[in-house]
């Protein structure tokens, strides 16, 4: 072996050796820590997300280069988070994930860095950013450096909404200015026990509010999926977590400009389902699920529900129709009647918006009483949080499709996927309501004078309601006006919306040309 030989092998035997020392992080005892909490390595995570073999790792050489506090002799290769890109199911992504083990997972100038050039490559290779969180949040010896990366992380988050999707998976704390970049991405996934969310924690609770709460109720996965909201799928443990990111990507395109992914489906596309004409009670007011409806309607019963547990009188959600994705919004009689109140109409919203974003279908099945009154609803501000579903089923410009099913009231007539608001095809179940509100109510206030001077009131209302229904709220009268396309046999739901979308396929619209609208947030 020649000297020159010798001396690239050295090269080549020292550049292994730090490879493997980037790929320690804190060392093999804060790996062990990280275990016994229930916790994976952030390789470990990215293992389990990627495609075996695929990933690429980046800057696994990049250290801090700060001096205060002693932190001079506290440098880890690669710092406290793994960066790089990778494949999942054939198509390629981009992942960032914070190590606990080195700091915290404290965010470091150089972190932001490292997070802020994967998403800049994500950004202009058209791919989803995956973001595998597990942080004690700003790196304190760095001072406003450690800020500054937060703000520069904020600024992507925000510039490539709407171009390519970003997904935040929560599997250890998240605290302070460090929930806020999750918050702008599109989807956020939580574990349960390990993956926590707050602006301040418990300690800063008690002592300005004097309330004593924990962790786990403050900022747990069960606290944001079922009463903040902030949370759209919770899982038991990392790997079901980390799964339920492929299983989404699956449904979702890589970027604003390409087409979902197809999948093909066994299910026929013109035959009709007679078991759907059963599913609507008769009833105007008895409960059923909305869900129930989905699954015989879409492909393979493979129905992706988002924010299951948060404002469960609507139902969100991705599904297929002859292997392409859609997006799916339904009210839920099952819970409060399905009426639409505040969290319900935000929750919807933001889920129309993202669909439009990234140029995926709408239906929407309606069955729906109204907003829901009260005074905690009035000075919460449903005016303002409905009026950003009007403004989101107004303002996409993607296929939509509507179906009512049983019932449409008043206002929220006009804002379920109304022709109103450019839905492009609406259909209703022959047995549907489309009316200001029930018949009952309206009978009241109609014929208040002569059911006050009848002497036997209850008989004359039981036949002008019947009256009403029969001349009013029936589908014919709002199909008469063409705010109806069709009446369908709600057997022939599914070939109907297929049919639908394959006409739709290629659907142009636009809005008045503007910098951005401004939804009433």
């Amino acid at each position: 072996m020649t000297s020159e030989n010798r001396l690239v092998d050295e090269k080549i035997q020292a550049l292994n050796e730090m490879r493997l020392d980037s790929q320690k992080g804190g060392g093999q005892q804060r790996i062990d820590q990280q275990h016994s909490r229930g916790k994976l390595t952030p390789r470990e995570r990215i293992n389990l997300l990627m495609d075996q073999g695929t990933f690429q790792e980046l800057d696994a050489f990049v250290t801090h280069r700060s001096t205060d506090f002693g932190l001079e002799d506290r440098k880890f290769l690669g710092d406290a988070v793994v960066t790089g890109y990778g494949m999942v199911d054939g198509r390629q992504i981009f992942a960032y994930a914070q190590d606990f083990t080195v700091m915290g997972g404290s965010l470091s100038e150089v972190v932001g860095q490292k997070i802020c050039k994967v998403m800049d490559l994500a950004g202009k290779s058209g791919c989803p950013v995956i973001g595998l969180n597990d942080s004690g949040g700003a790196r304190i010896q760095e001072g406003a450096n450690s800020l500054a990366a937060y703000g520069d992380i904020f600024l992507r988050n925000t510039l490539y909404s709407g171009v390519v999707p970003q997904i935040s998976v929560i599997l250890g704390p998240s605290a302070g200015g460090a929930v806020y970049s999750p918050a702008i991405t599109d989807f956020i996934f939580m574990v349960k026990g390990t993956g926590q969310m707050y602006i301040t924690g418990p300690d800063v609770v008690k002592a300005v509010t004097g309330a004593e709460v924990t962790h786990e109720e403050l900022g747990g996965a069960d606290s944001h999926a079922s009463l903040s909201g902030v949370a759209h799928f919770v899982h038991d443990n990392e790997e079901e977590c980390i799964e339920a990111v492929r299983r989404l990507l699956a449904f979702l395109p890589s970027n604003n400009l390409d087409e979902s992914p197809f999948l093909p489906t066994n299910d026929s596309k013109t035959q009709g389902n007679p078991q759907l004409r059963y599913v609507v009670p008769d009833e105007p007011n008895k409960p059923y699920d909305v869900r129930d409806i989905i699954d015989l309607i879409i492909d393979e019963e493979d129905f992706l529900e988002v924010q299951s547990r948060f404002a469960p009188n609507i139902v969100i959600g991705f599904g297929r129709f002859d292997g392409r994705t859609v997006g799916i919004i339904g009210n839920q009689p099952a819970y409060l009647a399905g009426v639409l109140d505040i969290n319900a109409s935000s929750k919807a919203s933001r889920f129309v918006r993202f669909c439009d974003c990234f140029n995926i279908p709408l239906v929407t099945l309606v069955d729906v009483p109204g907003f829901m009154p009260g005074v905690d609803q009035e000075y919460g501000g449903i005016i303002r949080h409905g009026a950003k579903l009007i403004f989101a089923y107004a303002e996409a410009t993607v296929p939509k499709i509507c179906v009512i099913t049983r019932k449409a009231y008043g206002g929220a007539y006009i804002v379920m996927s109304s022709k109103h608001l450019r839905s492009d095809i609406n259909l209703a179940w022959p047995g549907s309501e489309i009316a200001v509100m029930g018949p009952e109510g309206a009978v009241n206030i109609i014929f208040r004078d002569q059911l006050n001077a009848s002497e036997d009131p209850e008989s004359l209302r039981h036949q002008l309601i019947q009256d009403y229904q029969d001349t009013f709220t029936n589908p014919y009268v709002a199909a008469n006006r063409g705010y109806l396309d069709d009446v369908i046999d709600p057997a022939e739901t599914r070939p109907a919306i297929i049919k639908a979308l394959n006409m739709l396929q290629n659907k142009r619209d636009s809005l008045p040309a503007k910098k951005h609208g401004n939804i009433p947030l």
